[in-house]
């Protein structure tokens, strides 16, 4: 469990409030908007009114305390930065800013961030790549290029084992796991694939594309 600050309580900053309580961390929020803190009061361990760009205001949260700080913060660049900024000087342990743009990320990342995320961008490609495609049903993004998707079992594939299709080989890509109803992730040589069934794959994500995306 982390102690998790959430600054912006927009819809980012609610979702991922929504998430992390899920996951069973503890989460202090802040915003300026009493509305917006009123709405993500049920998935948040604290929440106050306040706003981050007051270096007093910030000094009486005990930053040092959070193990991790998000900056979610949307309609605002500047705050967002002057936010971050503060956020390194009074001791932020790790501390994730929400960008929109490659000029956002250089700033926040030169003003004291530890990484960046472009919720919009990530989004707008996952809609691409998942309903541009008949067969993927969900995809996540690795480093290097590399991505997980989870696809339909291709029809030429019906019937053959994972050690006849050679597909590490022939694709530089990995089966790992087959879902029937459940997701099986022993897989060997001698398993054996069916239409219906659910591929979890691992590679490339240009690779997986030119295979799956039909």
């Amino acid at each position: 469990m982390k102690n998790v600050l959430i600054i912006g309580a927009g819809r980012f900053g609610r979702y991922t409030a929504i998430k992390l309580n899920e996951l069973g961390h503890q989460i202090m929020a802040i915003d300026k908007n009493e509305d917006r803190i009123n709405r993500i009061l049920p998935y948040v361990t604290d929440a106050q009114i306040g706003d981050s760009t007051d270096d007093t205001f910030l000094r009486t949260i005990g930053i040092p305390d959070y193990d991790l700080c998000i900056v979610a913060i949307g309609d605002d660049f500047l705050s967002s930065l002057e936010t971050t900024s503060l956020l390194e000087e009074l001791g932020a342990k790790k501390i994730i800013a929400r960008a929109t743009s490659g000029n956002q990320e250089k700033f926040l990342m030169k003003n004291g961030a530890s990484a960046v995320v472009f919720p919009e961008r990530q989004l707008g490609s996952w809609t691409a790549i998942r309903y541009g495609s008949d067969t993927i049903s969900n995809y996540i993004d690795l480093s290097d290029g590399y991505s997980i998707f989870e696809v339909a079992v291709p029809s030429q594939w019906d019937g053959k084992r994972v050690g006849e299709l050679d597909v590490r080989k022939r694709y530089q890509i990995n089966i790992l796991g087959v879902q029937n109803g459940t997701m099986n992730m022993d897989i060997n040589v001698n398993t054996i694939l069916h239409a219906g069934q659910k591929l979890l794959v691992l590679g490339k994500q240009e690779v997986l594309q030119k295979l799956f995306c039909v």
